[in-house]
């Protein structure tokens, strides 16, 4: 089965995450199917914390890949501030 969900990388106690599709039995960082986005819990400035590949997203959840519990909530929370960065 197919999941997306977070990929840890970066330096210690400085995370940074991939968002990744991949079958369920491999490690938390190992082999992945596809990159769909990023995200940086530790983004300063006018470095960008979240970005998501929606139409990839969809592709693979209408292939019937499942969310992890996090990627969902970041999901919510891109979509949240998407239509915010239109009206600007």
């Amino acid at each position: 089965m197919v999941v997306i969900r977070l990929s840890r990388g970066g330096a210690k106690k400085r995370p940074f995450y991939n968002i990744v599709a991949t079958d369920r039995r491999n490690r938390r960082d190992g082999r992945f199917i596809e990159r769909i986005g990023f995200y940086n819990p530790m983004a300063a400035g006018q470095e960008t914390p979240l970005r998501i590949a929606m139409d990839r997203l969809e592709h693979w959840r209408s292939n019937g890949a499942q969310v992890s519990e996090s990627v969902e909530r970041l999901v919510r929370q891109a979509a949240k501030a998407a239509p915010q960065a239109e009206a600007a």
